[in-house]
């Protein structure tokens, strides 16, 4: 079972440094062209969760000794065992969707007909072009794994345009 005292975000931080030692920032950039379009946090706890991690023995810090002095993270044996043991939990939570837009339909009884079709037609073009960079990603992405995530992503961003795209033209 998985160590109660660990968030998904200390995943996040034990999955990134076990590719390599790291920088908080270092992490950021990564989350933001990888996991940050499927798995939403604020950045700010890539900066506060690696110094946790350390306290319970899953990370360890070096810090450069010239030059911008920046703290460097790297996973320890514990770590690493933390993350194979979650890996290999099943995962049965509900999946988790935050749509703005999905909010505003359920509460726009007040909304006229033309309201609805202008927020259903914005959610389309919006998950089109989500769609569209996802695309561009698929060309540059050599993991097989990061591959079936980015389709999970493709799938849904098209399913939700398909989705609005009804929403806009239903009379």
């Amino acid at each position: 079972m998985s160590n109660p005292n660990l968030t998904p975000v200390s995943y996040v931080v034990l999955g990134l440094v076990a590719h390599g030692a790291t920088t908080a920032y270092d992490m950021k950039q990564k989350v933001a062209g990888s996991v940050g379009y499927f798995w939403n946090f604020p950045h700010s706890q890539l900066y506060a969760e690696p110094a946790r991690l350390v306290e319970l023995g899953l990370l360890v810090e070096a810090q450069e000794q010239s030059g911008r002095r920046r703290r460097l993270f790297s996973i320890t044996e514990a770590g690493r065992r933390a993350l194979d043991e979650w890996l290999r939990e099943p995962a049965t939570e509900p999946t988790q969707i935050r749509d703005t837009g999905l909010l505003k339909l359920f509460f726009g009884d007040s909304l006229t007909r033309e309201e609805v079709a202008a927020l259903a037609e914005a959610q389309e073009r919006a998950h089109r072009e989500r769609f569209a960079a996802y695309e561009a990603i698929e060309q540059t992405i050599e993991e097989p794994r990061h591959a079936d995530t980015l389709r999970a992503g493709l799938l849904f961003e098209r399913t939700f345009a398909d989705f609005w795209r009804e929403i806009a033209t239903r009379p």
